[in-house]
């Protein structure tokens, strides 16, 4: 007898068999029971979730000797027929192969006329009808809108979008959807026992994720595997045949960065090179393992769905997510995800992934600025900090909450790598200072601010690129003066170019006509006010109460101090 495989062997012959899709079967059943049905159906959906099936069970459902029932008996000749693919007035059709319009006509527009020989419908099925040619739609056109009583057509397709909406519109769409791993590995559990196969759950499960949501895939790999190992199967055989990585092998990866073991890294890319894996497909798992743990840290109780979690794994990723913030995974996934699409083409595709895994396991020493600020997990190394010299970051339980209490709630939601305190967020030059007023910042003269105001009210990006950048502004008398360095002729240049609008503002602000001009460089007497000024900000930091607690906590000193425009 010739071997049958497994999708063929358990095809369902009966609505009740169908798996996964009990929206399309319960409305199909109540059509039949109810006399309602259409004279087209449309069955879209991705392959192997039971379009051709249903479609099939429908035409037994219809034609059975004790039909139109929602149960077909299965015994009569019009079901053991249909079943086999030998019914005379049930005719399947690969568009594929019957593309053209010439073929259309001579098989499907020619006959419609013609009555059943012996059931009750003539019915077409027309599988993978995306792939008929825009012609063969228009042909069928009128025959779908009204067909002889006698006529049912249903068509399947994986393409919905391809399908014409004038095809669509005369029909009735059922839209199949992708299965479940649970209920995959839960048909495979029943096949298994039927044809005596002993297979651990872990394997199963590995099976029906490679399903990727199809019945047939996964019924097709679990055939593949029991041809390799014979009746005894398990996660090594089911890697190997399918190339699979097995769950426990990623959440080796896994478990590798939360001991923070770099060298562990290279000893398992070595392994997975040895084993053949691809690596491709290594960071495809691991951002499945990671989206897995992310959802049990964010719902508790998703710990117990088989989509997430088999039982041969639950305890020890429960365990991981322990490991893990939100924010170390959502990165993790990125980095991990980059990485797949590096490997495509990468030259040498371990690199790429070692350096995936070192980067997540450095990424993952990330912690809240707000967690280091008040003592609760200070790291002892060594940082660098201003524009010179260093700090060691010591005595991690010395309690710093007055300082934390003064840095903004800005600040206090940041992140810095916790080996390595960052110099910008922590350099105390930088500190900002009340805002001095306009009249405050230029003068001598009274009107210079009120000139400012207008201009910064009429053009506030020309006021804060080019007005703000000059080293003074000064109204003498009858004259503006904007004073730039040596190095800022774009800027002077700028102010030479607006000159008239700038005098405009300026009559309107003053009440009485002003000359705009420009100076450029500086003097000696500026370079020594220029001294005594940083001198004094240098004073100003030192005396301030937040550098104070940060010098102290950080063991730090003061390198350098600019003035924060």
């Amino acid at each position: 007898m010739v071997y049958q495989v497994l999708a063929r062997k358990y095809r369902p012959k009966t609505f009740g068999d169908v798996v996964g899709q009990r929206g399309v079967t319960q409305t199909l059943r109540n059509a039949i029971a109810t006399d309602r049905l259409a004279q087209a159906f449309v069955f879209a959906g991705p392959r192997g979730v039971g379009k051709t099936t249903t479609a099939r069970i429908l035409a037994r459902a219809l034609n059975c000797e004790k039909g139109p029932t929602p149960d077909p008996c299965g015994a009569c000749d019009s079901c053991n027929e249909i079943a086999e693919g030998r019914d005379i007035d049930v005719l399947e059709i690969d568009a594929a192969t019957h593309t053209k319009v010439e073929t259309i006509r001579e098989v499907i527009l020619n006959s419609l006329p013609m009555v059943p020989v012996r059931d009750r419908f003539k019915i077409f099925i027309i599988d993978e009808c995306h792939q008929l040619s825009p012609t063969s739609f228009n042909a069928l056109l009128k025959s779908f809108e009204e067909p002889p009583p006698h006529v049912i057509f249903m068509m399947a397709t994986t393409e919905l979008r391809k399908i014409p909406e004038t095809i669509l519109s005369r029909s009735q769409v059922y839209e199949f959807r992708m299965i479940t791993t649970a209920v995959i590995a839960d048909a495979l559990h029943k096949i298994s026992t039927l044809e005596k196969i002993e297979i651990d759950d872990a394997a199963i499960d590995l099976v029906a994720r490679s399903g990727d949501g199809s019945m047939r895939d996964a019924q097709s790999a679990l055939d593949q595997v029991v041809a390799f190992t014979g009746d005894k199967v398990g996660v090594k055989e089911v890697s190997i045949v399918l190339g699979l990585i097995g769950r426990e092998t990623v959440l080796d990866v896994v478990e590798v960065v939360t001991n923070e073991d770099p060298a562990g890294v290279f000893k398992l890319s070595g392994r997975f090179v040895e084993a053949g894996y691809d690596l491709r497909l290594v960071c495809r798992e691991l951002t499945r393992v990671i989206r897995d743990l992310l959802v049990i840290s964010i719902d508790a109780t998703r710990a117990d769905d088989q989509e997430i979690t088999g039982d041969a794994e639950k305890s020890r990723l429960v365990g991981l997510v322990q490991r893990f913030s939100r924010e170390d995974l959502m990165r993790a996934f990125d980095v991990f995800a980059a990485a797949e699409l590096a490997i495509r083409t990468a030259a040498q595709p371990r690199y790429h992934f070692e350096m995936a895994v070192l980067k997540w396991m450095h990424l993952k020493k990330l912690v809240p600025l707000t967690t280091l600020l008040t003592g609760d997990s200070v790291p002892t190394t060594t940082a660098r900090t201003g524009r010179g010299g260093s700090v060691k970051a010591s005595n991690p339980s010395r309690s710093t909450s007055s300082l934390a209490d003064k840095v903004s709630p800005s600040l206090k939601d940041a992140s810095v790598l916790s080996p390595a305190v960052s110099s910008e967020s922590m350099k105390p030059v930088k500190k900002s200072e009340p805002s001095p007023s306009v009249t405050e910042s230029y003068g001598p003269e009274a009107g210079t601010a009120e000139i400012l105001i207008e201009i910064k009210r009429a053009k506030k990006f020309f006021y804060g690129t080019v007005v703000a950048q000059a080293q003074r502004i000064d109204l003498e008398g009858d004259k503006l003066i904007f004073g730039f360095t040596s190095g800022q002729r774009t800027l002077a240049s700028q102010v030479r170019q607006n000159r008239v609008w700038l005098e405009q503002i300026a009559l309107t602000a003053v009440g009485r006509k002003i000359t705009v001009t420009t100076e450029q460089g500086e003097s000696r007497v500026d370079a020594e006010l220029a001294e005594v000024a940083s001198d004094d900000l240098q004073q100003q930091a030192m005396n301030d109460p937040l550098v104070q607690s940060v010098l102290e906590v950080f063991q730090a000193e003061i390198a350098d101090v600019e003035k924060l425009k």
